[in-house]
């Protein structure tokens, strides 16, 4: 059996059986996993506070998302106990048979992902660009990739799982931010004046906070209208992930949902001329409008069905 990742589901499952006093053992066979992987996952994801499920799947995501000279565990838990008893990177790098270069590049990916090692260098100013190495002006500070999202969103068992995007108007003027959920196909849908990440982020928060309570992911693409990622996440209590560069199947929900919004409002239609009425009737109609996967019930029917919320349009 080949292994497989701990997801966020279980962590959470850990997390909630370690309070209530379950044996690691115990928690094992509650779960399905080896006692070995129960004992790994406490050991290396634990903070100062203990074990938190939360800060557990960020320390996982950290250490899966960093490609590039890559450190094996071992190594990387024995760098991290030397940053935390105040050693530098230069320090480290003569003991242990890696670069400090190497040290410096994790410590920076760890606070990306929210992480605190760079507090313990002794000099935390920003470090100088190094001319001839990729420019990272473009990528999103804080984001977590796609491939750090719990294997759950996949099989759209579950309503929370959200997808979001912008549809541009004419001459670029102006936008549309359609979020669609992937279970149901429920579609929101406002209009912005400009595409920044403020106005998308705030328009993004007005749409869910209404279904707070079934807002447990979001994936994008990496438009910087999302970076306020972050500010989203925090105020909707969810995770936010983005889809790799080119891979817009990887939100085919929302492609897919886009398609159906451009029925509305087209390609040459200049946004500046949308109304609130128009906005809010097409996506009364798209919610309502009966789909052949779901038995020929619409968006809103089966969201009601199963979270007993109704959408107010």
């Amino acid at each position: 059996m080949n292994y497989t990742h701990i997801t966020q589901e279980e962590r959470y499952q850990i997390y909630a059986l370690k309070k209530a006093g379950f044996s690691q053992s115990k928690i094992s066979e509650t779960i399905g996993r080896s006692p070995s992987t129960i004992s790994r996952e406490l050991k290396r994801n634990q903070g100062l506070r203990g074990y938190r499920p939360h800060q557990a799947q960020v320390k996982s995501t950290e250490r899966r998302a960093i490609n590039a000279r890559r450190i094996d565990a071992d190594t990387w838990d024995l760098v991290r106990e030397k940053l935390l008893e105040e050693w530098s990177p230069e320090q480290i790098s003569g003991q242990i048979a890696i670069s400090h270069e190497t040290v410096y590049q994790r410590i920076y990916a760890d606070k990306r992902y929210g992480g605190l090692l760079w507090k313990k260098l002794r000099c935390q100013k920003q470090r100088k660009k190094r001319y001839g190495k990729l420019d990272r002006r473009g990528v999103i500070p804080g984001r977590l990739s796609i491939e750090a999202r719990p294997g759950i969103v996949e099989t759209r068992s579950r309503v929370g799982d959200w997808e979001a995007d912008t549809i541009i108007g004419k001459h670029h003027k102006m936008a549309i931010v359609s979020l669609v959920e992937r279970k149901t196909g429920l579609t929101l849908i406002q209009r912005v004046t400009r595409k920044t990440a403020e106005e998308v982020s705030g328009a993004m928060i007005r749409l869910m906070r209404p279904l707070k309570a079934h807002v447990t992911t979001i994936t994008s693409d990496n438009g910087r209208e999302f970076a306020g990622h972050e500010y989203v996440a925090s105020a909707l209590s969810a995770d936010f992930y983005f889809a790799n560069p080119y891979a817009s199947w990887e939100r085919g929900t929302n492609e897919n949902t886009n398609g159906l919004i451009r029925q509305y409002f087209p390609k040459d239609r200049d946004f500046r001329t949308i109304t609130d009425e128009e906005i809010d009737t097409a996506m009364r109609r798209l919610n309502h409008r009966p789909r052949k996967r779901h038995g020929f019930k619409s968006p809103h029917q089966v969201f009601l069905e199963l979270t007993g919320v109704a959408l107010q349009t």
